[in-house]
């Protein structure tokens, strides 16, 4: 059995807020964008390094066209969505 001072500690139920929902997913695609972004520079260093030694770097150069596109369609959607500091007040 639970006690008053028990359902007193226990925090409220709370509501998902969907405003709240839209800026986490707005950070999640800021992380995607980091990630995306790293690997881009990655691969950009890696498809020069090839080109000067004279060694094959298509397969490279093709990884970054793929990571490039998919940073820009991130991009595209993330500015649909509201910043990290657009909080809805009560």
């Amino acid at each position: 059995m639970i006690s008053s001072a028990d359902k007193r500690r226990q925090a409220p139920a709370r509501k998902a807020d969907p405003d709240t929902k839209r800026v986490r997913s707005a950070e999640d695609f800021d992380i995607i964008i980091g990630f995306l972004g790293f690997w881009a520079l990655v691969l950009l260093v890696t498809t020069i390094v090839m080109e000067v030694t004279g060694q094959s770097a298509l397969g490279w150069a093709l990884g970054l066209l793929a990571v490039v596109l998919a940073l820009w369609g991130i991009l595209r959607l993330r500015k649909k969505l509201p910043s990290r500091t657009t909080r809805r007040l009560s």
